[in-house]
């Protein structure tokens, strides 16, 4: 029998998942190529024959997603798998008409043939949108599960930017293995603040080699999602984000409504800056699609140094990248910051941007007057700070959950933004978690 000639289009993360768990070793199919977006620097690159097994001892091409068409048609393929998360619903379907169109058949594939199952008890944390508040989720889930005397580990969803054969299997105890590992700056946002709370970080490519380590020294694994993608992992306890700033997203993105469906609890984050009707739009859609799953509420209240010190000040607000990218948000924690605080002025970065931040504006015209802290490698890391120190302010208030002072070179005075997920009312993540696995 003819392999089904397969591409898989993603963007270094579920897409390389799909491929471990499914397509690696199997075959009745051939994969032929990955395509890329979403991440700059991506495409280009070799899915290395190290990580794709003994059928592709040459490694599997990676291009970019604009040639999907051209190799559908040069390599006869017959079936195209779409794997990548965070776009509306609509989008997914433009894309399946264009793959129809070109004579293959149009795939998305789901827990049954992706989700990994452990020894030890999972708890995901996902969300609806990429931005709705995961990390501060699982921050504080894991310090409730660690209060609770169990030792536990947060599995990242893939962020593998570099050598993808040495990132098969990521392991961060400490900033020095930051270091180590050579992490860009969306890394080092997921991972310094799990360290500084004295959790165990693991990340890479190959996520059932990943488990199996973590769970040699862990008692529960905290999936820990990315994007608004869903658990590689089969899981005890489902919790899923949903950020009422962006009120009817939960029903309209692919696949945080996937995220929606699987939930056993939800969190709507952010009620204390979000309007009052859309925190109740956002209950409704979710009681109206998952009628069984607990519903809580939480805060992000917002933390500073010196409050004083922005007073009056024409200040430059970065936010985390992807949050404002295809994330779709126009503001965020720095921007609430910057006008609780009394700025004087928050000035547009824009005159002031340079190479692949540039770039990164032209690509997402609606991120505004806000500073996205894009840094998925060297290069990109150096235009960043240029654009900060060309900025004609008096002070940059940061709302990335890491310190930029460690990475960037900066001739500004500059104020962090931090922010905690904090349960409003009755029930709380800490009564549901107790009741799932009190002693």
């Amino acid at each position: 029998m003819t392999p089904i000639r397969t591409i898989i289009m993603g963007a270094a993360g579920r897409d390389f998942h799909n491929f471990n768990t499914f397509y690696r070793d199997n075959k009745d199919y051939e994969v032929v190529a990955f395509t890329a977006t979403q991440i700059p620097n991506i495409e280009g690159r070799k899915y290395p024959a190290e990580l794709a097994g003994s059928l592709y001892p040459k490694g599997i091409p990676i291009y970019p997603e604009s040639d999907l068409v051209r190799l559908i048609n040069e390599h006869k393929v017959d079936q195209v798998v779409f794997a990548y998360s965070d776009v509306p619903h609509e989008y997914v379907m433009h894309k399946a008409s264009i793959v129809n169109a070109a004579g293959a058949d149009f795939r998305l594939m789901g827990v049954g043939t992706t989700q990994i199952k452990s020894t030890k008890p999972v708890v995901a944390i996902c969300a609806v949108r990429t931005g709705s508040g995961k990390s501060q989720t699982t921050r504080r889930v894991s310090k409730i599960l660690i209060d609770m005397g169990y030792k536990v580990a947060a599995i990242r969803h893939p962020m593998p930017y570099g050598d993808l054969a040495k990132q098969a299997v990521q392991r961060f105890a400490s900033y020095a293995d930051l270091d180590k590992h050579e992490c860009t700056i969306e890394e080092r946002e997921e991972y310094e603040p799990h360290l500084d709370n004295g959790v165990i970080v693991y990340a890479g490519v190959d996520y059932e080699k990943i488990l199996r380590q973590a769970e040699q020294e862990v008692d529960i694994v905290l999936w820990d999602g990315g994007n608004n993608d869903f658990s590689f992992y089969k899981t005890d306890l489902y919790i899923v984000v949903a950020d009422p700033h962006r009120a009817g997203h939960e029903l309209r993105y692919y696949p945080g409504e996937t995220n929606l469906r699987l939930a056993d609890v939800f969190v709507i984050n952010k009620v204390d800056t979000a309007k009052p009707e859309d925190v109740i739009k956002v209950r409704e859609s979710l009681f109206a699609t998952k009628p069984d799953a607990l519903i809580i509420e939480g805060a992000s209240p917002l933390f500073v140094e010196d409050p004083a010190a922005i007073r009056g000040k024409r200040v430059l607000v970065i936010e985390d990248g992807p949050t404002l990218t295809h994330g779709e948000m126009a503001y965020g924690a720095g921007w609430v910051a910057a006008r609780r605080f009394g700025a004087g002025e928050i000035v547009d970065p824009r005159p002031f941007a340079v190479g692949s931040i540039k770039a990164t504006y032209q690509k997402y015209p609606n991120t505004g007057t806000i500073l996205p802290a894009m840094g998925y490698g060297a290069d990109m890391v150096k235009d960043l700070e240029t654009t900060i120190n060309n900025a004609d302010v008096d002070l940059v208030i940061s709302a990335t959950p890491i310190d930029l002072t460690r990475v960037l070179k900066v001739n500004k005075p500059m104020q962090r933004v931090r922010y905690e997920l904090q349960e409003i009312g009755q029930p709380s993540l800490e009564d549901v978690l107790k009741q799932k696995f009190g002693k």
